[in-house]
């Protein structure tokens, strides 16, 4: 770092400190930027378990939407039931911790032509202090083949998407030995492949019930290492994010353009949270931020919950294998087709799980993101962030945060107590972006909200 900007950073920490006003210097000094906690979760997930039931998964012969609903070993109905038996087996084991229910809805429309039960199963570790916030993981339990009418084939479905189920079962069991402040959703969501009903209609209750939902980690292939690209890695993940959000007025639009917020979504400053998680606590394990939606022309289970407003993003493998989704089993010119429990990777579906479960517990121990966060400092030298102050025992104090407008991930970040704003002195407010997260007293931290409603969670 060159003379200059050490000068310029040491400037703007001091100028920072002056502008506070507090009792004594204790009032400030920032909790520890570390969970030991979590460091043990990121290694409690267990590749055998998963693979086992990808594999009891993957046994029910298909899982598509309207397969059986009452065949006791086959199709989606008894693929529900042995989720739903399973998630109360994890419950039992931590004394009836998880509230397991089954939240529905008979559909019919687009690639349902009658009128079908769309159920998910649905595990809620609910918070002591903050019971009504959520943070919830999904995978998706139904499964197709090339025909997406057909429900009759064998469609094993063992990446696409019995290891997002498989994630959330084997994060039910790590996470259920803690306490959390705020709620853990487990979720198994039905109809992804027939149109993301079940998503839609998880959202809605979420809705219902007042559910103040921080973040959704949509699991949609969490177990392939090979691509059709040839390349093998065990080490990387993409984790998709919209930009601009999806409930977006024209009012609010018109303050983005003219302020920015394009790139500080809530949902792309929770993938930053994410990787910042990642690379904190775990080993080997690289998170690609991508800076869309989803894939390509492409969708996934987290796109309802966008649609609902709330913050949420899809977490998947890098490398996909094109010939092991949505296809009939088959081998064609020498070419084997189909989505077999063969093309899993146990421990690297482990490693996924694991980044689920830091996340969910690190944002379940955190403070909730600050609410009503605002910025000032047009034709100024410096720039202020305000936001509404929580006083509860939870929140140690706020951290600001910036980077240059060019940067992808927050590069700069400062501790300032328990207090409702804070000046930024001599950072002029056209060069850099702003945020600003609320810090717990175990040192968890809530994902870094931008100013405005371009990044409100």
């Amino acid at each position: 770092m060159n003379q200059a900007v050490k000068k310029s950073l040491l400037s703007v920490s001091l100028c920072c400190i002056s502008s506070l006003s507090f009792a004594n210097t204790s009032a400030y000094q920032a909790p520890s930027a570390e969970d030991l906690r979590l460091y043990d979760i990121a290694q409690a997930t267990q590749a055998e378990r998963i693979m086992g039931d990808v594999q009891t998964l993957v046994d029910f012969g298909t899982r598509h939407t309207l397969s059986s609903q009452d065949h006791p070993t086959q199709g989606i109905g008894a693929a529900r039931n042995w989720i739903k038996a399973e998630f109360e087996r994890i419950s039992s084991q931590c004394g009836q911790c998880l509230e397991v229910i089954e939240v529905g809805q008979t559909v019919s429309g687009k690639r349902i032509p009658q009128d079908t039960n769309v159920v998910n199963i649905i595990a809620i570790q609910r918070g002591s202090a903050n019971p009504n916030r959520m943070v919830i993981m999904s995978g998706d339990i139904d499964s197709r083949v090339t025909d997406v009418m057909d429900a009759t084939s064998i469609s094993p479905g063992a990446n696409d998407n019995a290891t997002g189920v498989a994630g959330a079962l084997e994060a039910a069991r790590v996470l259920s030995q803690y306490q959390f402040s705020g709620s853990i959703v487990y979720a198994a969501l039905s109809g992804e492949e027939q149109g993301l009903y079940g998503g839609k209609i998880l959202a809605d209750y979420a809705k219902s019930q007042n559910w103040h939902v921080q973040a959704v980690l949509n699991n949609d292939m969490i177990g392939n290492i090979a691509g059709i690209n040839g390349v093998v890695s065990n080490h990387t993940v993409r984790v998709f994010s919209e930009g601009v959000r999806y409930t977006e007025t024209e009012e609010e639009a018109k303050k983005r353009y003219f302020e920015g917020g394009e790139n500080d979504s809530a949902s792309r400053n929770l993938a930053r949270h994410i990787k910042g998680l990642a690379d904190q606590y775990m080993v080997n394990l690289d998170v690609e931020m991508v800076y869309r939606l989803d894939r390509f022309g492409r969708g996934g289970h987290h796109l309802p919950f966008n649609q609902a407003g709330l913050p949420a993003v899809r977490i998947m493998e890098t490398n996909e294998h094109y010939h092991r989704q949505h296809q009939d089993l088959r081998v064609e010119n020498g070419i084997v087709y189909g989505d077999v429990i063969a093309g899993v990777d146990g421990p690297f579906t482990a490693k996924l799980t694991a980044l689920n479960a830091i996340s969910l517990a690190s944002m379940a121990w955190a403070p909730a993101p600050p609410k009503q966060v605002t910025i000032a400092g047009k034709v100024s030298p410096s720039t202020t962030l305000t936001w509404q102050l929580e006083e509860n025992a939870q929140v140690a104090g706020y951290r600001v945060y910036w980077r240059k407008t060019t940067e992808p991930q927050w590069t700069h970040s400062r501790y300032v107590g328990k207090v409702d704003s804070f000046a930024l002195h001599n950072l002029v407010i056209d060069n850099y972006i702003f945020g600003v997260a609320a810090v717990g007293s175990n040192s968890n931290t809530s994902p870094v909200v931008f100013p405005g409603p371009a990044g409100a969670f």
